[in-house]
């Protein structure tokens, strides 16, 4: 009977065996095909990404169409459209509407930046550096004279830095750099560049500080797509990683990871200092002052000598034409009263309007954001002092008006301890 018993296990065996390998085989088919499904979707969602941030071949296309009719010119043009030797390298774009592509021109490497869309007037509320499709590049008009568009930039001006006493000086700055050529005329498609051009935050603030050492140079211009110095450290601090990644890492451990790939803390701290002279230039400079809206460490970088360039000047925006923006927004609360993710100011109830004034000053907010970054690998001898200016600095409230000595104090005190540490070193 065992004999029996015995026989019957071995026959029903290769049934088992062919079970278990037919559950093994759906197994593997199904994760096989899930593998896949998720693949696909991946790729598919990238490319679709992809597709819509990065339309470069569309900003130029509509450039160089409006170059070859005449319409427009600038020291670029000729080499995007005729000569190619102006390319569009790897793209760069955080938002569809403005395309950012790293790239090259003959010897210099820059990064290329070009406007798809437009809103039709100055307003704090919405994106300020689109191009409208249907009508680019209509002004000034044909017939215009040099003189008309002087008045027509110093108006401009006037309404974006406010009533300044040397207004007519950066008039005289802005038509030289229009004139590219520098044939002393000003032709109708240079005037229609430059007009274009002076919409864009970015653009009045690279004109108005192209002698500062923190501004990359502006290499040429063609409508109002504009070359700028390529940066080669293009982020304060921290790592680019994959969305899929980001989306498992929890926003404390990315903060850690971020401090994790940082220069030396010497170097750290020349580029610091580099970010307090930004300050500085931007608070009551030659041309009046600019509000810093979005301080974070993506919008800034640094060369091989560990000095700060400013990457991202879009919401770097001109006090006067901020304040009067917020008088006329209205409002309900303090948080209907806010511009990019660092200019606040409170709501008026009785008016319901937004007041004009600023709650923080750019130093507090630039002292938020080194904050982590300085205190990383401090020095030990420092350290006690570093944490006290750092904390009332960030502490500091109202405008920079209001508080001026205050300001000026802490900023100096700031940039001096950290120069005495590292004055005597190779990385000074």
């Amino acid at each position: 009977m065992a004999r029996g018993l015995f026989s019957l296990l071995w026959l029903r065996k290769p049934i088992y065996i062919q079970a278990r390998f037919s559950y093994l085989h759906m197994k593997y088919l199904f994760f096989s095909w899930l593998a896949v499904f998720v693949g696909s979707w991946v790729v598919y969602v990238e490319y679709s990404s992809y597709s819509e941030l990065c339309r470069g071949h569309e900003c130029k296309n509509s450039i160089c169409d409006k170059y070859r009719t005449g319409a427009i010119d600038g020291s670029a043009c000729s080499s995007l459209c005729e000569k190619d030797t102006l390319y569009l390298g790897k793209c760069l774009s955080a938002k569809p509407n403005i395309q950012v592509y790293s790239g090259g021109w003959g010897d210099l490497e820059g990064v290329i930046k070009c406007q798809i869309e437009k809103v039709p007037r100055y307003d704090l509320g919405a994106e300020m550096e689109h191009r409208n499709e249907a009508l680019p590049f209509n002004k000034p008009t044909k017939g215009t004279s040099v003189e008309k568009f002087k008045e027509m930039v110093l108006i401009h001006l006037k309404t974006k830095v406010g009533e300044l006493s040397n207004l007519p000086d950066l008039v005289t700055l802005v038509l030289s750099v229009a004139d590219f050529n520098k044939d002393g005329l000003i032709s109708l498609p240079e005037a229609r560049s430059m007009w274009a051009l002076l919409q864009l935050n970015e653009f009045l603030l690279v004109v108005v500080l192209q002698d500062r050492e923190h501004t990359p140079r502006l290499l040429g211009f063609c409508g109002d797509l504009y070359v700028m110095e390529k940066v080669p450290y293009a982020s304060l601090y921290g790592i680019s990683l994959p969305w899929v990644v980001e989306l498992w890492i929890p926003a404390g451990v990315r903060r850690s990871m971020d401090q994790w790939f940082t220069p030396s803390w010497p170097r750290k701290a020349k580029i610091s200092i580099g970010l307090l002279e930004l300050v500085e230039d931007v608070f009551h400079g030659t041309f009046g002052s600019f509000l810093m809206c979005d301080v974070n460490a993506a919008g800034f970088g640094y060369n091989d000598r560990h000095d700060l360039k400013v990457m991202d000047a879009r919401q770097i925006v001109p006090e006067a034409s901020f304040q009067e923006a917020m008088r006329e927004r209205r409002c309900v609360a303090d948080e209907d009263c806010l511009y990019g993710a660092d200019c606040h100011t409170s709501c008026d109830l009785t008016k319901h309007r937004c007041t004009p004034e600023v709650t923080r000053p750019n130093l507090a907010k630039v002292c938020s954001a080194l904050k982590d970054y300085l205190l990383r690998g401090v020095p030990a001898d420092i350290q006690e002092e570093l944490e006290k200016q750092l904390y009332a600095c960030i502490a500091l409230k109202g405008s920079a008006e209001e508080m001026e000595m205050e300001h000026s104090l802490i900023l100096n005190n700031l940039k001096t301890l950290l120069w005495k540490k590292i004055s005597h070193t190779k990385d000074s």
